[in-house]
């Protein structure tokens, strides 16, 4: 970490819009601390047994898999500042093991991630991941929680 702020700030993102408000606040702590946005998201090899389309051939569901982490990445990247240093990462996997992997693969100092109140589906998706990258992180979690 820099005398001043944060270097590498760990964005994971799943495209949804609990991830949106967490790209804001990163773009403004990156900006503020002359930082590194490095922007993640997680193709999730799991869910193609136990979802609606589970009978989509596997490198099928992979490939949908690939294309929505991308859009995901891309959206992100979207919409932080210009100025704002980013990289981008997609990684394979259950997502909360991922983002926590993805700490140390990328040196962060900095973990922004998005939360919000509600429970069922959206707390499964981003919750889950959220409480177990808040407790399990070596570097400080900043949750930002969406506007509902």
């Amino acid at each position: 970490m820099s005398g001043d702020g944060y270097d590498r700030i760990l964005l994971p993102t799943d495209g949804s819009e609990a991830t949106l408000a967490a790209v804001e606040e990163a773009g403004r702590v990156a900006a503020l601390s002359d930082a590194t946005v490095y922007v993640l998201s997680v193709a999730d090899t799991r869910n193609r047994f136990e979802s609606p389309t589970a009978g989509l051939a596997a490198d099928a569901w992979e490939q949908a898999e690939h294309e929505r982490a991308e859009a995901a990445i891309d959206a992100a990247v979207d919409a932080l500042p210009d100025d704002v240093p980013t990289e981008r990462a997609i990684r394979e996997g259950i997502p909360k093991t991922e983002v926590l992997a993805a700490v140390e693969e990328a040196d962060a100092d900095l973990v922004v991630m998005g939360t919000h109140g509600r429970t069922g589906l959206d707390h499964y998706l981003i919750g889950s991941v959220t409480e177990r990258v808040v407790r399990n992180s070596p570097v400080p979690v900043l949750t930002v929680r969406a506007e509902e």
